[in-house]
């Protein structure tokens, strides 16, 4: 399996495009070449959500409600994957001459292998955050975590307007919610 990521970031608002995927994937000797290659689009676009799209969070707890009672229940608490989240360019080959003798038919798996092919997004994510940081004068180590979410991103990028913004961690003042 091999995946290239290519990204571009709103640096002011933390939301990106995936400019361009390509995927060669080794499926061995294929049973359906469209199916094998649908199986792959749909696995990159789920890992896809899984790790810019995805945020998991809990609830702190309280008299209703039980602490880690999660908030984020399916699609109507986070957000998934749309059509808009698709690459622009969406490159996916097969690779040839590839059996697998032991195997029914050569064949090999091609469900959820492709699914962490899309952490390729999240490195190009921090090639583009690292740009736009040298841009605004900025270096050195930052910690983007999966999902980079566009919250996430915007605040990863520093800029003169994010400096002025103190982030608090693990407050226990306000927070109602615990991230994963």
């Amino acid at each position: 399996m091999l995946a290239t990521g290519k990204t571009s970031p709103d640096t002011l608002t933390g939301d990106f495009t995936v400019l361009r995927t390509d995927i060669v994937m080794d499926v061995g000797d294929s049973i359906n070449p469209a199916i094998d290659i649908g199986q792959v689009e749909g696995a990159f676009t789920q890992g896809l959500g899984l790790v810019t799209l995805e945020q998991c969070v809990y609830l702190e707890g309280n008299q209703r409600t039980q602490r880690g009672t999660t908030f984020t229940t399916g699609p109507g608490t986070y957000k998934i994957p749309s059509v808009s989240d698709v690459p622009v360019v969406f490159n996916v080959s097969l690779l040839d001459r590839a059996p697998n003798p032991k195997a029914i038919f050569s064949s090999k798996a091609v469900g959820e292998p492709p699914l962490f092919l899309a952490a390729s997004v999240l490195f190009a994510l921090r090639e583009a955050i690292t740009a736009a940081r040298a841009e605004s004068g900025v270096s050195g180590y930052y910690r983007l975590d999966s999902p980079a979410t566009c919250e996430r991103i915007r605040m990863a990028c520093q800029d003169k307007f994010t400096q002025q913004v103190c982030v608090v961690v693990d407050s226990a003042a306000n927070k109602w919610t615990i991230e994963a």
